[in-house]
């Protein structure tokens, strides 16, 4: 006979074969079709008629496949359960997570656990949408306690007590001066000779701005009583304090390759290290979408697993 082409193959034909070959029996595939032994016999024999071939060695007491039928159920067995997996995905992709997860931000923060936390997350919900905002602490503060946002990633000197703030890790900072200062290369410098040198601050840390740890920090090292830039961007701080214009406080880790190319130098203060603490600062619970609040539970993830990732 003639070559059947695809569009000629009766699909719903192959498909009472293929339970009937698997099956291994007419009254099974019958049963489990939901459909009359006659009707299945007689869908075989109109598959055979078709392909011009037999496909069963069939009597009342024996079945089996002749060589031709049992490469056809092998190929709509594979036939089969492509179609199966197929309705897998679709039924996947309906229940999918969507939506979108907002955050705000401080800039320039370098930590691995939260590339870790939005890699993990993208992984497990890739149809779910970044979108991401630089601000300083203290107005993320503000724009999650004014409801124009639910996620902020912040410094923050002590948790607040009335938005949830989870502890992410411990920020180091240094001060910092460039390479045409006179002290650039010191190996160790007493706080005091540094009060009256001019001073990059945080816009935040001038204005009153308590929540900001940068003002912690200034008024804990009595810096700063002469500012000679201004800022609320910490790579327009960098840039300043390596443009030669004063001494400023800078994450250390914004500033490690500056230290490598030799353009700022960690002044090494002996008294106690300066630090502040990464929180993740959240609006409550209910208030969140079910995007934001499976970021956040990724992120209290994280943390259990790996209670020393920064």
């Amino acid at each position: 006979m003639d070559s059947i082409s695809q569009a000629d193959l009766n699909w719903n034909l192959l498909r009472v074969f293929y339970m009937i070959s698997e099956e291994r029996s007419i009254t099974k595939a019958a049963r489990r079709l939901g459909l009359s032994q006659p009707s299945v016999s007689n869908a075989l024999q109109k598959l055979e008629a078709q392909l011009d071939c037999q496909l069963v060695f069939r009597d009342s007491r024996h079945f089996e496949l002749t060589t031709r039928g049992d490469k056809i159920f092998q190929e709509c067995r594979d036939i089969f359960h492509s179609a199966e997996r197929i309705s897998l995905l679709v039924r996947d992709a309906e229940t999918e997570e969507r939506g979108q997860v907002r955050y705000q931000i401080i800039s320039n923060l370098v930590s691995p656990l939260i590339d870790e936390a939005m890699r993990l997350f993208h992984h497990r919900h890739p149809s779910v949408i970044f979108k991401s905002e630089v601000q300083n602490s203290q107005a993320i503060v503000r724009m999650i306690q004014q409801g124009h946002v639910q996620l902020g990633f912040c410094l923050l000197a002590r948790p607040l007590v009335n938005l949830p703030s989870i502890r992410l890790f411990r920020e180091e900072f240094r001060v910092f001066c460039g390479a045409e200062h006179p002290l650039f290369g010191k190996e160790t410098v007493e706080l005091r000779d540094l009060r009256q040198e001019p001073f990059i601050s945080f816009a935040c840390a001038t204005e009153g701005m308590g929540l900001e740890p940068m003002s912690v920090l200034r008024e804990g090292t009595r810096l700063g009583n002469r500012i000679n830039g201004l800022s609320t961007n910490t790579e327009e701080v960098r840039r300043m304090i390596v443009n030669g214009m004063g001494i400023g406080i800078l994450p250390l880790a914004v500033a490690q390759d500056d230290i490598r190319r030799g353009e700022l130098w960690p002044l090494k203060i002996t008294d106690e290290p300066i630090g502040a603490d990464v929180y993740l600062v959240h609006a409550a619970a209910e208030k969140l979408s079910a995007s934001e609040r499976k970021f956040v539970q990724t992120i209290e993830e994280l943390l259990a697993l790996y209670p020393d990732m920064v």
